[in-house]
């Protein structure tokens, strides 16, 4: 592939940044990064996903530069992590100690603990809401202050909302196997190229940072049949779990010494999927795996898709695109995605003008002939 280095087009640059900039004031509207924090939580926790950085705040300052720009947003919060130092490793962060806001089961309708609706539009009705043309921050406040005196009363330690996981249930009845605890330390696609066959630390890691749409599509193409993995959502939460680090001067490694730093919001996903073994007298038996999603944030879809592509590569078959974790794995990243198709833009003049030579050649060869 050629390229050529164009010149003389700083001044062409330099009036393309400030249209740039002249199409978002134009309307003379500016966008608070607070505003978009508050009310576009769906976006900020995409963006912090994808470009596996949790700062809500750093996210939503990336959406307001980007103009909503998906894509770009992501660009801009992979650059700036790239430019922060690595500190620490965080300890094992356990999702049974989550603070859950909803959990859910489509496996069991009386789950442990009991099901917790939580915030969702999966309730709603998917019509336009035109009331919020006229809404007002006065009948904002009262609203919420009507909401708030529903929730007025003490609360104590048995408030607290920590749940047990549906699948240790179902492993204490030997529905599930039972795994010893595997402490190899995981691999980081941020700092090590991703190398095949990967490890599922690996393919765990690009599937969150992985773009929610592409993640999402390939999940529904192997429920349509390109794999034919139709699981059952065995449990999904959304809540925040706490993070921990070593304390840095300690020989003698001891939990009591960790740093509390900050707690993140997640959802997590288990679904249990049927597959068909053989057992100890070579007969067809039907058993579960788990495939296993997690993100940042409140997006459950992602976190859905991302448990049956976890499943189908755990399972790799050459006849379903969606079981080849090399087509998998190379393909859900939005920045990488988009950076090579942008790239097209890209001068091509010689590797444009070589074909048209041949082109030509070729046409003139015929014309010669023909005479």
């Amino acid at each position: 592939m050629g390229y050529v280095a164009v010149k003389g087009g700083t001044k062409a640059i330099d009036a393309s940044i400030k249209r740039l900039k002249y199409e978002r004031l134009k309307d003379n509207e500016m966008l608070e990064v607070r505003t978009i924090l508050s009310s576009m939580r769906g976006m900020v926790d995409r963006v912090m996903s994808e470009s596996s950085l949790y700062s809500p705040f750093l996210a939503a300052l990336a959406i307001k530069q980007a103009e909503g720009n998906m894509e770009e947003a992501v660009f801009l919060m992979r650059a700036h992590r790239s430019t922060l130092p690595r500190l620490y490793y965080s300890q094992i962060a356990e999702s049974e100690s989550m603070l859950v806001e909803r959990r859910i089961s489509a496996s069991f309708k009386d789950i442990p603990g009991g099901q917790l609706l939580g915030a969702s539009r999966d309730y709603t009705h998917r019509l336009l809401d035109f009331d919020l043309l006229f809404e007002s921050v006065v009948e904002n406040q009262r609203w919420i202050e009507e909401y708030k005196k529903d929730f007025e009363r003490i609360e104590t330690a048995d408030d607290l909302a920590y749940f047990p996981k549906v699948v240790d249930y179902l492993r204490d009845e030997g529905l599930f196997k039972k795994y010893e605890p595997d402490n190899t330390p995981p691999a980081d696609v941020t700092k090590k190229s991703l190398q095949f066959p990967s490890s599922r630390s690996a393919r765990l890691q690009v599937l969150t940072r992985g773009q929610t749409g592409t993640v999402t599509s390939l999940g529904y193409a192997s429920l349509r049949g390109y794999g034919q993995v139709h699981p059952t959502v065995g449990e999904l939460r959304v809540g925040s779990i706490p993070i921990y680090v070593e304390h840095p001067n300690e020989v003698e490694k001891d939990e009591a010494d960790n740093f509390y730093i900050g707690e993140i919001k997640i959802t997590e996903v288990e679904s249990f999927v049927p597959v068909t073994v053989k057992n100890e007298s070579n007969e067809d038996e039907l058993e579960f795996e788990i495939g296993y999603g997690v993100c940042y944030g409140q997006n459950e879809t992602k976190a859905i898709a991302m448990s049956i592509l976890d499943q189908c590569l755990e399972h790799p078959d050459s006849n379903f695109p969606t079981h080849d974790e090399e087509f998998v794995l190379l393909h859900v990243d939005s920045v990488e995605s988009t950076g090579f198709i942008s790239h097209l833009k890209l001068p091509h003049y010689v590797t444009f003008q070589s074909i048209l030579d041949s082109i030509r050649q070729v046409k003139k060869e015929v014309q010669q002939d023909e005479n």
